[in-house]
């Protein structure tokens, strides 16, 4: 019994979730109420309240899992063999790609997390970090082998990370630009930026 009071607990969670990134998207963080979230995921405020104490828990948790995830694919990516412009490309493309594909998370997660509490905003910060730190030892392995010609290191690694995380703001499915193609493009920029070209 234990086991499928957790699997329906973890259901209404998603659905929790889900509802809340909906109505952030639409409405905006500060524009959206307990009780829309609640009405999109089709239960009772109060039984919402059992999963998620606060509206910014939600918030919070959709931050966390958006965060984790681009990590993992910008990890990936960096891990993968070859140069640094090889590596580079790689970062950038899919980090411009799941931003574009995934744009409702992306844009609710990059654009709201100013609605978190401190502690949880240096959670978020600590993620960025680790995006940061890859960026910049890519460009570390491109200047030290010669291939990149990059004055300010940080400056860099923040525009390159900049690129990605500013196309969920503009893409749009029946757009002039496919996500392969932002990616193509991006990375293209990307080299140019860092002077390899």
């Amino acid at each position: 019994m234990a086991r499928r009071s957790n699997v329906r607990g973890e259901a209404t969670r998603a659905r929790l979730l889900a509802a809340a990134l909906d109505t952030f998207a639409v409405q905006g963080y500060h524009g959206t109420g307990t009780r829309d979230i609640a009405d999109e995921a089709g239960i009772s405020q109060a039984a919402m309240f059992v999963h998620y104490s606060t509206k910014e828990d939600l918030l919070f948790q959709l931050a966390v899992d958006g965060h984790r995830t681009i990590v993992e694919i910008v990890r990936e990516a960096a891990a993968r063999k070859g140069t640094a412009a090889e590596k580079l490309s790689a970062v950038v493309r899919d980090h411009s790609r799941y931003h574009a594909q995934f744009q409702k998370q992306a844009r609710v997660v990059n654009f709201e997390i100013g609605a978190l509490t401190r502690e949880h905003r240096e959670e978020i910060s600590r993620y960025r970090r680790e995006l940061e730190s890859i960026v910049r030892g890519i460009l570390i392995e491109g200047v030290q082998s010669g291939d990149f010609r990059v004055v300010d290191l940080p400056m860099t690694a923040l525009a390159l990370l900049s690129l990605g995380f500013d196309v969920c703001r503009w893409y749009r499915e029946d757009g002039i630009w496919t996500i392969e193609e932002i990616g193509d493009r991006y990375q293209e920029m990307a080299l140019r930026i860092v002077g390899c070209s």
